[in-house]
């Protein structure tokens, strides 16, 4: 069997001059796992600073500066380089020309990392877009298999498709691809020929806010005064798009709303889902997913909400009976990981990392299967045997050892400091 390689700490971290790509936090709401990704890990970052460690950070011109309260929590900011903007044709045809920009960004950065006392240097990035022939051996951060798990949504344009494959080759040619999961790492071994040894598995961390105690009672009976929300409801947290499956949701809503349900008296029927963020904030998808309940007859029972702050969201998460996670492709669980972390289960489905993040914490069920997704909700709203223990195992692992974002940081570099040193990949562009 393959050994895929895994961030076991290889000792005291090293310090690296790190290039890192941080426009996805001037841009959230078009990545907001990327965004939420680099927030936490750099906050990490700035909380433990270690000797001979800066950043080069790489930022959107004639845009809010992010990194600046991250300095002055401690991040080593050694120099920032504002790229103008990229056209949205060149970004559909895979940052081709953002890679150009790279490249000059990060010219000198060896030479100053040097003078920094640094063991060496490289690129780091979790949005994408990575320098050609930048001369640093480059570490990239996978979050998202969307574009190869689901060609016919991402990948339906000449244009995006020679994008995707430019980047698929880049991730190749990286000197360690770091995902999430061991499913997230199969699928990048399978879908896009990255070698086993260059993949490191870090699994990522909730947010402090979500916590076993999160449940606010004050703040509850806010959020359910401001949103109309019953007694007992579902919750979804996550993205509105093509990497979710809301038709499936809502087909087995409509079909819980054709079922009657003894066992339910006094615990409400059929069950309200609420959608945390589907209501606007810019979310430009969320109109379409409003339509898509009232087409599918079940507006009556979802509830939607603005987008949630994360202690807003961890008390929504608290009150709920489960987290619902209908997903054609989820790279990173972190929803899942989110909501486990408050002490709920979550009902997903078989892909990605979501299986492997819930284990038995949650019920499982395949994509697109309505009736058993179905089931799976009815059974949880129910609280018969199956609920009460996969809730059990829930709130023990909310209570349980818990992993945070300093270890995340921690694993990452040791990544670093496995490839600062290393020769920078060689070829020519797919």
């Amino acid at each position: 069997m393959t050994r895929i390689a895994t961030a076991d700490p290889i000792g005291p971290p090293a310090g690296a001059r790190v290039v890192l790509d941080v426009r996805p936090l001037q841009e959230r709401e078009r990545a907001p796992i990327t965004a939420a990704y680099l927030e936490r890990l750099l906050a990490a970052f700035a909380r433990d600073p270690i000797d001979g460690e800066s950043f080069v950070v790489l930022l959107r011109a004639l845009r809010e500066d992010p990194t600046l309260e991250l300095e002055r929590a401690g991040l080593v900011v050694a120099a920032r380089r504002r790229l103008p903007p990229t056209a949205r044709v060149f970004r559909n045809a895979g940052l081709t020309v953002d890679s150009f920009l790279l490249r000059g960004a990060a010219l000198h950065t060896t030479s100053g990392a040097r003078e920094g006392g640094a063991v060496g240097a490289l690129y780091h990035t979790a949005g994408g877009a990575v320098p050609l022939f930048s001369g640093l051996p480059i570490v990239a951060t996978l979050l998202d298999l969307a574009p190869w798990e689901l060609p016919e949504r991402y990948a339906a344009t000449t244009a995006a498709r020679f994008g995707h494959r430019l980047r698929a080759r880049t991730l190749r040619d990286a000197a360690r691809v770091i995902v999430s999961s061991r499913a997230t790492a199969d699928a990048a071994k399978r879908l896009l020929g990255i070698p086993a040894e260059h993949l490191s598995v870090v699994p990522l961390a909730a947010d402090p806010a979500f916590r076993p105690d999160a449940g606010d009672p004050d703040q509850m009976a806010a959020l359910r005064a401001r949103f109309d929300l019953p007694a007992r409801y579902f919750v979804f947290s996550g993205r509105y798009d093509a990497r979710k499956d809301f038709a499936t949701l809502f087909e087995a809503l409509a079909a819980l709303r054709d079922q009657s349900s003894s066992a339910a008296t006094g615990l409400g029927w059929p069950p309200v889902i609420v959608l945390a963020g589907a209501s606007g904030d810019e979310n430009a998808d969320s109109p379409v997913v409003a339509r898509a309940a009232r087409k599918a007859g079940v507006a009556d029972l979802i509830r939607l909400t603005p987008r949630l702050d994360p202690t807003e969201l961890a008390v929504l998460q608290h009150g709920a009976v489960a987290n619902v996670q209908p997903a054609l492709s989820d790279g990173t669980g972190l929803a899942a990981i989110e909501a486990l972390a408050v002490g709920i289960p979550v009902v997903c489905t078989r892909v990605g990392a979501l299986a492997e993040v819930v284990g038995a914490a949650g019920i499982i069920v395949e994509p697109h299967d309505a009736a058993h997704l179905a089931t799976a909700l009815r059974a949880i709203w129910e609280g018969g045997a199956v609920a009460r223990q996969v809730t059990k195992r829930a709130r023990d692992r909310a209570n349980g050892p818990r992993r945070t974002w300093d270890d995340v940081a921690h694993e990452t570099r040791d990544v670093y400091a496995s490839v600062a040193g290393a020769p920078s990949p060689t070829g020519s562009p797919a």
